[in-house]
């Protein structure tokens, strides 16, 4: 039995899609579906049983479940880097987390859990994941809530047994629940569908022009190869970047986004909203050294190719991760 907590969300499901197809579905999936449209990317896997997150905390807790677990992917968290609730945020990513793997420790069950490429904040202190994460101050409540879980298992010691992963910014199919939170990819393909043209922010950074902020942008379906290194590969922990170790800019998106609709970019640049000017980075780019050295060879896909696969054989077709 693999325990898939967000196993209804973005990389949640993506990573049942592939443990699917690798012939495996004894899956218990976990998570909060609530009143979003999370559910449809369900109908695609082949999994055992599902419980709501609230169920299975109870389940745990009263020490009821009864399967031979042989790991947990943590993925189950709020992964909205605009929420300002910080004792739903401390609930929700933090408690729940310690308490997962509290219990896998002592079960003896692998543990490989989500952490966030926004701990690293404005990435004044790098994007190594090799050096000491005491020091990295995020820039909203849900970058810090994942820099307490990492700063608590590192403390408690549990960081030498388990393996966290800060995925940088991933999009794919499966994302289309994620309202506001979607990447650019989804709403660039909406808007140019709808208008002709994609808007992006203005750069209020003499350093960088327009549209050439940079992100270290990975497709859902690399992030899912890597996460899955960790799950085959049981002695390999610690803290680990996710990401392709090249940095893009939203300009290299947008118009990979027209290419792949056989489009000629038309690109307007707006003000960047007040609110988030002094949140914003400018740049993000993963250290990917230490996931290489510890064997992870496979090369991620190009920016291009990525997003050409998720637009034709995706978002085209209203098409989800799964059933292949």
């Amino acid at each position: 039995m693999i325990i898939v907590t967000g196993g209804a969300g973005f990389i949640g499901s993506a990573l049942v899609a592939e443990l699917n197809a690798r012939g495996l579905d004894d899956i218990l999936i976990v998570d909060l579906l609530g009143s979003s449209d999370k559910w449809k990317n369900l109908r695609k896997l082949r999994f055992l049983d599902y419980m709501e997150a609230d169920d299975f905390a109870q389940s745990l807790d009263s020490d009821q479940i009864e399967w031979d677990v042989e790991a947990i992917l943590h993925l189950g968290a709020c992964s909205d880097t605009t929420e300002t609730d910080a004792a739903y945020l401390i609930r929700n990513n933090y408690e729940y987390s310690k308490m997962l793997a509290q219990w896998a420790s002592q079960k003896d069950i692998r543990f490989v859990y989500a952490s966030s490429a926004a701990t690293y904040g404005d990435g004044a202190m790098g994007f190594s994941d090799s050096e000491p994460i005491d020091r990295l101050l995020p820039l909203n409540m849900y970058g810090y809530s994942k820099q307490l879980f990492d700063l608590w298992a590192q403390k408690t010691g549990l960081t030498d047994q388990i393996a966290g992963l800060k995925y940088f910014n991933v999009f794919g199919p499966n994302e289309y629940h994620k309202g506001q939170m979607r990447s650019f990819v989804v709403k660039a393909f909406e808007q140019i569908n709808a208008e002709g043209k994609v808007r992006l922010f203005k750069s209020h950074r003499p350093d960088y022009a327009d549209g050439m902020q940079l992100r270290d942008f990975i497709y859902i379906k690399d992030a899912v190869e890597m996460t899955l290194f960790f799950l085959e590969n049981p002695e390999i922990n610690g803290l680990f970047n996710i990401g392709t170790g090249k940095a893009r800019s939203w300009l290299d998106l947008a118009n990979a986004v027209f290419a792949a609709l056989d489009k000629k970019p038309t690109i307007e640049f707006i003000p960047m909203p007040d609110t988030l000017r002094d949140k914003y980075q400018y740049f993000t780019q993963a250290d990917i050294t230490k996931i290489r050295s510890a064997g992870y060879h496979t090369n991620t896909i190009e920016l291009e190719d990525a997003v050409a696969d998720f637009v034709r054989n995706y978002l085209m077709r209203d098409e989800y991760l799964g059933g292949e």
